[in-house]
């Protein structure tokens, strides 16, 4: 975030919010959450603090959580939405992002990419005027991660000491999680293939933050005690290396047996789509202790406080 008054806030990583703001959003999102109890989705909160005002949602990676929860966000806080995907867009035919930041700022409010090279969201929003927010990158996914934290909070868990436990592939996902565990400290168990581990800046990020981030192949080790147990899709969008990939996922699958290592009150997170029977079982997808579709829907409300911060009107 471009420090300074007035500064326009973009949103690309957690660090650019920080604790106390992305407490400030858990806070708020839990309030407004509450306060929608039976109300039609597309019906405005009460304040519609975002009324007039206008988010362009540009995708250039497929989409179904975060393209309706930003849609549905928008439509809560009283605004609306245009969409843009790259290949009905000029960004398909060349445009840069650079001169497609400049025009949509003189045409919008707002604009949320969600892409491949996390290169294209910085240069994003070093030429927008307005709020930059960042959807999805190859490199981290900050939102899924406030509606990931908010879920755990929602399910009686303290953020602080937590003990998280990840299985699979060292993706974006696991990025953020690990950018959250420093800002929170609460602590990270990361359980891969040799060879698909976290970027180490992550790690390093998390660890000087005060979290113990713990690097093992060992899938039991990993899961003993834990409080909540993650995963994600082991072939991400556009990866070519799929069958050798999958091979060595395999040992990292959820499972019953898995779930059995951790505390009797841990649940499981898993940011969709699933490949039910890849990454997790059936058993574990469908169980008691499964709280994916809660963390689905709170990509509304927590989207909806992560807008709010953007346009300055939460936290500090």
């Amino acid at each position: 975030m471009t420090g300074g008054a007035g500064a326009v806030r973009h949103f690309l990583d957690l660090g650019d919010a920080g604790a106390d703001d992305i407490a400030a959003m858990i806070a708020d999102a839990i309030d407004r959450k509450a306060a929608r109890v039976d109300k039609p989705k597309g019906v405005a909160d009460a304040d519609a603090p975002l009324a007039g005002r206008v988010l362009a949602l540009v995708f250039e990676k497929n989409s179904t959580r975060t393209r309706v929860s930003f849609d549905i966000a928008m439509r809560q806080l009283g605004g609306s939405v245009l969409i843009l995907d790259s290949g009905s867009s000029q960004l398909g035919r060349g445009e840069t992002i650079a001169d497609t930041a400049r025009v949509l700022s003189r045409m919008v409010d707002a604009i949320m990419l969600r892409t491949d090279d996390h290169t294209k969201i910085e240069e994003m929003a070093a030429h927008a005027s307005v709020p930059v927010i960042n959807g999805l990158t190859d490199r981290s996914h900050p939102c899924q991660i406030v509606a990931d934290l908010l879920t755990v909070i929602e399910h009686g868990k303290a953020l602080p000491g937590l003990e998280v436990a990840w299985f699979g592939d060292g993706n974006n996902v696991l990025h953020s999680i690990l950018e959250a565990a420093g800002l929170f400290k609460f602590n990270v168990r990361v359980s891969t293939p040799a060879g698909y581990e976290p970027d180490p800046a992550f790690v390093e990020l998390a660890r000087a933050g005060g979290s113990v981030v713990t690097l093992t192949q060992d899938a039991h080790a990993a899961a003993r005690g834990a409080d909540v147990l993650v995963t994600d899709t082991w072939i991400s969008m556009g990866q070519a290396d799929a069958a050798e990939k999958k091979a060595a996922m395999v040992p990292y699958q959820v499972n019953t047996a898995l779930m059995a290592l951790a505390k009797p009150d841990a649940v499981f997170l898993h940011c969709l789509p699933a490949h039910v029977g890849d990454e997790v079982s059936e058993d574990v997808f469908e169980g008691p202790q499964s709280i994916v579709f809660d963390e689905a829907e709170n990509r509304i409300h927590a989207q909806k406080s992560v807008l709010l911060w953007s346009f300055g009107l939460l936290g500090i």
